[in-house]
């Protein structure tokens, strides 16, 4: 390797007058450059990686685009962030129209008090500009049509969240609000129409063509409550309630919508156990078949081309890894790809799973997979039917040999993309560059985290090549005819090293005199420019300096045939691979020579004939240590999809089934290929029956709708009845008829057994559901005596409002007692073993709701209670509230308090006398209170009888006063349960 200046084709920038930027010389000082920045490249959707500098105290975000059109235009956005104001104060737009050799400052034509917060661009019009302005400021709209020249201003009546571009129509937009609210337009941002309300989330997306029925169609997941959402259609200028389509029938997990490619996901989950749906084709939604015992927790798609899911599941007994699942065309029957794959968290909550499918040549993936807490990398070429690990280089980067053999060592690589978009990523390959991957990881028995080195290779993964012992962020120049590298290190640097030979040979060049904290690595429009820019800075305080270097001087001329080759792909020599041979044309390594943007990659392939390896195990199947595939212990082969009807025909499996796009021919091709074959005659069997939201549940006089499915069978010739348990029942002629549901109405709460029946003349089967009916409870009343005798039996009653809800748990909490008493009766009997005021509170759970009351019980050794009647004049003048009963038992107990202390007046005048026998008088007298029992009926007693009255005043007489409403309120209903008629006082009496 040799060192060498770049002082002919690189140029600095430097703020000259009239804020434009101007070249300068190399290692020149940058006056007025960009502070503190980061940023990132973007086509429609941006994201901001701030770094923040603690000696300034403020930051700036830059956000790029460049266009590659004739003018070579770059827009750069800046924003200014006060920590002590905590927002954006400052922001400026600048052009460059020679790929960044100049800049021009916008801010004049978009307004000088402008704030901008994000920068847009059409994807299928670059000329086609748009701003969105800073939302703690205003809520506005800046368009361009001439490449962000000039702009014109527009004010929105909401907050733009996000914005999601149509893939074709360059001026149709989707904009989410921040209150939830979908927007569309389609003029290009200029005029806006609210589309929907409570829109889930990041959850909406664009019809896609020849798919969906018109292009103007959205599909969209409205949210309708905290646990339920819905799947819906909408047309794009006209969404109706009589527009709207629901292709799901029934409510849905909430942010559980997929629409990606020719597939639609979602989840339903039923009684704590999910289950995921997919619609092929836009065609009615089937319920996912992983293997029968996969048990899932969580899943994700992670891709969807060449009409084929590939799935990462985390099962039951899994925490930090997934394991792969591949499905046929259809997206419904799933197999086994790989076990265990890595999985991490990331930045934003989401998770990460350790695949990464390599760009340029279809069906090669590699995975990190885990095993005995032991990380290894594995390479597939064929979808994953097939995986092994990778060979390590024969040797390091000095020429020393390296002693690493399979199984025991291997080459292990960091799969992540990078979380900063101007630094690459810890892999990278292209689709201008198939069978180039670079990738940093590490040689021996696992990955680590140390002693991390850069590895190539140029052959997809058959041999590999250390580059440098350390990380390198790497850019694939002029289609990856040149490799550009440079160090991660938070050290400043000043060189730079490139590759013209698929990394085999690296030169070392200077880019700067002065050392330069190097924040990150611009080559947009990517791989077709010989044109890059680095930014940074020289000191934590010092300006921004960006550095453009532009490589079209190296090279003297044009690439010609000559300078090309043929290059054959591979896996360890066999040369079929996904059924085709191919052979790809690519530069020579010696070849010095430019690419240009007019190259393409050309690839010729040619079929081969169909062996065991070109099939993956089918559905119900499992790979035998041989590579048999034999049913799993769980699966009947005689098993058929529940469409198959008599007298047509189905495809039986042979326990193989071809890997999808895999393209051989002949061979042994008619030996694993599925047979199609006449459907016999058999009795339903697997016959389910769930509700749409796959809940038990069911508010009362709302639609409920049951869907039947039936695993085995002839489905149009199975009559199915529905019996729904409340006396009515339904009866169809076959099942297809119900593909869409049963709806039905209950009006009365309860439990009630529906059942289904499916039949035909080799027999029938049924299945059960318990749907429980209820209503919303909006109020209880705790039923309980005012005073209650110790150690005796009380009875407690919880009366409910309305009386039935459905399925109720009372749950019961005495006194201080710290674990309560739960019952499904809202009647309890209990005892108080002390005397005194004692505490009783009654909880009521119904459904989602939970109501208590609570009541205070006095306690006595003895009382009796007395009833009192009152003038009917009393409720003439009852309003009907419950304060009435309170003030009313306020002033009965004040007047049976003066009353009691006439009676203790004539007590004390000894003017109380009754006659016991004839001669016998006796005299009724104020007796001393004390502790002793209130009866004595010992042969020790006097023999006078002595009647003690307990008032709160004096005499202790304690009052409880009960008025009963002839009119009933919502607080007095639970009066309803007693058995007394008429008003009535309860007085404490002992003797």
């Amino acid at each position: 390797m040799h060192s060498t200046e770049m002082s002919s084709w690189v140029n600095c920038l430097a703020q000259g007058q009239n804020d434009r930027f101007v070249p300068c010389q190399l290692g020149d000082s940058i006056q007025q450059p960009f502070r503190d920045v980061t940023g990132q490249i973007v086509d429609a959707l941006w994201l901001i990686t701030p770094i923040t500098d603690h000696f300034l105290g403020f930051r700036l975000l830059v956000l790029i685009r460049i266009f590659p059109h004739v003018l070579q235009v770059i827009l750069m956005l800046t924003k200014l962030f006060d920590f002590n104001l905590n927002s954006v104060t400052e922001s400026s737009l600048w052009r460059s129209t020679d790929y960044g050799t100049t800049y021009q400052k916008l801010n004049e034509k978009v307004g000088a008090k402008t704030i901008l917060s994000y920068l847009y661009v059409s994807p299928n019009n670059k000329r086609k500009i748009m701003l969105l302005t800073d939302l703690e400021v205003e809520s506005s709209l800046l368009i361009s049509s001439d490449e962000g020249a000039t702009y014109q201003k527009y004010r929105l009546s909401f907050y733009i969240l996000s914005l999601l571009f149509h893939p074709e129509q360059e001026d149709w937009i989707l904009a989410y609000s921040h209150d939830q609210k979908l927007y569309s337009s389609v003029e290009f941002g200029r005029r806006w129409q609210l589309v929907h309300e409570r829109v889930a989330p990041n959850r909406f997306y664009w019809s896609k063509t020849g798919l969906d029925k018109e292009p103007g169609l959205i599909h969209l997941e409205t949210i309708i409550s905290e646990g339920q959402a819905l799947y819906v259609t909408c047309k794009l200028q006209n969404c109706t309630e009589a527009n709207k389509g629901k292709p799901f029938p029934g409510y849905i997990d909430p942010n559980s919508l997929v629409v990606q490619d020719e597939y639609v996901f979602v989840q339903v989950s039923t009684g704590g156990r999910p289950i995921y749906y997919v619609s092929a084709k836009r065609e009615v939604f089937t319920p996912m078949k992983l293997p029968k015992y996969t048990l899932p927790k969580d899943l994700h798609v992670i891709s969807t081309d060449e009409n084929r899911v590939v799935a990462a599941v985390q099962e039951w007994n899994q925490n930090d890894t997934y394991n792969l699942y591949v499905s046929e065309t259809g997206g419904v029957f799933y197999t086994l790809a790989l076990e265990n794959v890595v999985s991490s968290m990331g930045h934003e909550g989401n998770v990460m799973i350790d695949l990464y499918e390599v760009a340029g040549i279809k069906g090669m993936f590699l995975a990190n997979k885990k095993m005995d807490n032991v990380v290894k990398t594995y390479i597939t070429y064929n979808r994953g039917r097939d995986w092994r690990l990778l060979q390590a280089p024969a040797a390091d980067l000095r020429g020393n040999s390296i002693r690493c053999e399979l199984p025991y060592c291997s080459l292990h690589l960091h799969l992540h993309v990078s979380a900063n978009p101007y630094t690459s990523g810890n892999i990278e390959s292209k689709d201008s560059a198939p069978g180039i991957i670079v990738a940093s990881g590490s040689i021996g028995a696992e990955l680590t985290t140390s002693n991390v080195s850069m590895f190539i290779t140029s052959d997809a993964g058959n041999t590999w090549r250390q580059i440098f012992d350390e990380e390198y962020s790497v850019l694939y120049l002029d289609q990856g005819g040149a490799l550009v590298a440079i160090r991660h290190t938070p050290l400043p640097i000043r060189h730079l090293w490139m590759s013209f030979d698929e990394g085999r040979q690296w030169n070392k060049y200077s880019f700067t005199m002065s050392p330069l904290f190097v924040d990150g690595l611009l080559g947009e429009p990517g791989e077709e420019t010989l044109i890059m820019t680095i930014f940074g800075h020289v000191s934590h305080r010092s300006e921004w300096q960006l550095v453009k270097i532009d490589f079209r001087s190296i090279f003297n001329r044009r690439c010609t045939e000559g300078d090309y080759q043929t290059w054959h792909l591979h896996n360890r020599g066999e040369p079929c691979i996904m059924g085709v041979k191919r052979i790809y044309r690519k530069l020579k390594p010696i070849a010095r020579c430019v690419m240009g943007k007019t190259y393409s990659v050309t690839m010729t392939s040619e079929p081969c004939d169909c062996t065991e390896a070109d099939f993956e195990c089918d559905y119900g199947y499992d790979r035998r240590s041989d590579g048999k595939c034999t049913p799993a212990f769980w699966f009947l082969p005689s098993s058929m999809s529940r469409s198959c009807t008599t007298g047509t025909t189905f495809i039986n499996s042979t326990g193989y089934r071809k890997v999808v796009s895999n393209n051989c021919t002949a061979g042994v091709i008619a030996e694993y290929t599925a047979r199609r074959q006449h459907c016999p005659t058999q009795a339903p069997k697997g016959l389910h029956l769930v509700t749409s939201e796959g809940k038990l549940t069911a508010t009362l006089g709302t639609n409920v709708t049951f869907l039947v499915f039936l695993e085995e069978g002839d489905g149009a010739r199975t009559s199915i009845m529905v019996d729904f348990g409340d006396g009515h029942a339904l009866t169809y002629s076959n099942v297809s008829s119900i593909e869409n549901g049963v709806k039905h109405v209950y009006k009365a709460v309860g439990i009630y057994r529906v059942t289904a029946t499916a039949e035909n003349s080799l027999g029938s089967e049924s299945v059960v559901l318990y749907l429980h009916v209820t209503c919303q409870l909006e109020y209880i009343h705790l039923s309980a005596p005012f005073v209650a005798v110790k150690s005796k039996e009380v009875n407690l009653t919880a009366v409910l409002w309305p009386s039935q809800v459905g399925t109720v748990t009372y749950i019961w909490w005495f006194g201080n007692n710290t674990e309560p008493i739960i019952t499904l009766e809202g009647s309890v009997a209990c005892t108080f073993s002390r005397e005194g005021v004692n505490t009783v509170t009654v909880q009521v759970s119904a459904g989602n709701a939970i109501l208590q009351d609570r009541k205070t019980i006095a306690v006595h050794e003895y009382f009796r209670s007395h009833l009192l009647a009152f003038s009917s004049n009393l409720d003439d003048h009852n309003p009907d509230v419950a304060e009435w009963r309170l003030d009313i038992s306020r002033v009965i107990k004040n007047s049976m308090v003066k009353l009691s202390e006439i009676l203790l007046s004539a007590l004390n005048q000894n003017l109380v006398q009754f006659t016991l026998r004839p001669g016998v008088q006796v005299t009724v007298y104020a007796a001393h209170l004390s502790a002793a029992p209130l009866v004595d009926t010992s042969e020790n007693h006097s023999g006078s009888a002595m009647l003690m009255l307990l008032s709160v005043v004096v005499l202790g007489l304690a009052i409880f006063v009960v008025y009963k409403f002839k009119r009933y309120s919502l607080l007095g209903r639970w009066e309803n349960v007693t058995n007394q008629v008429g008003k009535f006082l309860s007085v404490d009496e002992t003797f």
